[in-house]
């Protein structure tokens, strides 16, 4: 008979704990399975680990190409499993504690070109309420840079959206409110739509869907995709794109930073500096066609 201190029966124990103490979904009681037992192959004997092995193990699966995700995963459910041996097995410290997985490189948000942007949003030539609507949305999106979030919880007579100013006032992460420009193509799109929005009774949403009931995220998405389809842009267009767009060209054009951090509603200015990135980019792919020591032979 195997003894107490077993790893297998360890994790065994850990792993039945955790499916009917925590009712931990299938799918991630597998990830922690894998994760268990591919430390108990590293090292076996559970109590000697010691956390310069814990690093040369995430070292050597990093090499082995699993990702910084992957990694971050993998070291969340060893130090869970330590925290239930010291709990019910009177383990001593937990050698996993402190140590983190490589950082995940950041990547770009997508943005669209000018140009591509200037082709999404032309007017339809047909105009049922559902494009009008489209219209001011999508509009809407870009010269503020709202997040999705953002339009829906829109209300059509709540003082936050004033086309007479030219400003729409949002609250966004952290609870936090932000007052934003709104571009004269959004001002006359979206007094179309006042005009043209049918709502089921005592419905306040600005935007409605066919039943005149708040619009949904997963529509408003969806709706986009078809525009950009009809209009013969090859990329995955969401909505989330055109914030990002809105951020990148009024850098482009400014160049003022901390104007498109208020706009955007960053807490911290390192989050709007990607989109210098994007910049930058865009200036590369300008030196590279142009610069005479830059062509290739």
């Amino acid at each position: 008979m195997r003894s107490r201190s077993d790893g297998p029966t360890l994790a065994a124990d850990y792993l039945n704990a955790l499916e009917h103490q925590r009712r931990l979904s299938p799918a991630t009681l597998r990830n922690y399975a894998h994760a268990i037992h591919a430390l108990l192959n590293f090292h076996g004997d559970l109590k000697t680990l010691e956390p310069a092995q814990v690093r040369r193990f995430i070292a050597m699966l990093h090499g082995k190409g699993l990702s910084p995700r992957t990694l971050a995963l993998t070291l969340s459910a060893w130090r869970g499993f330590y925290r239930w041996l010291a709990r019910h097995r009177d383990f001593g410290a937990n050698p996993v504690l402190g140590i983190r997985a490589p950082k995940a490189a950041r990547p770009l948000p997508k943005a669209l070109s000018v140009e591509s942007t200037q082709q999404l949003l032309s007017a339809e030539k047909e105009d049922s309420p559902s494009t009008i609507r489209d219209q001011a949305m999508f509009e809407l999106l870009y010269s503020s840079g709202l997040r999705l979030g953002e339009l829906i919880a829109l209300n059509l007579d709540d003082g936050r959206l004033d086309l007479r100013q030219g400003e729409v006032t949002v609250t966004g992460k952290g609870s936090k409110t932000r007052t934003v420009p709104v571009g004269a193509r959004a001002r006359e799109a979206l007094a179309a739509w006042m005009n043209a929005r049918r709502a089921a009774p005592g419905e306040k949403a600005l935007f409605v869907g066919a039943r005149g009931r708040r619009i949904s995220a997963s529509a408003v998405g969806a709706r986009l995709k078809q525009w950009a389809r009809r209009r013969g842009l090859h990329e995955r267009v969401h909505p989330h794109m055109l914030r990002h767009s809105f951020a990148s060209h009024v850098l482009q054009s400014s160049q003022d930073l901390r104007a498109v951090q208020e706009m955007l509603g960053h807490a911290s200015i390192s989050t709007t500096q990607v989109y210098t990135h994007l910049d930058y980019q865009a200036l590369a792919k300008v030196y590279d066609a142009a610069h005479p020591r830059a062509k290739k032979k």
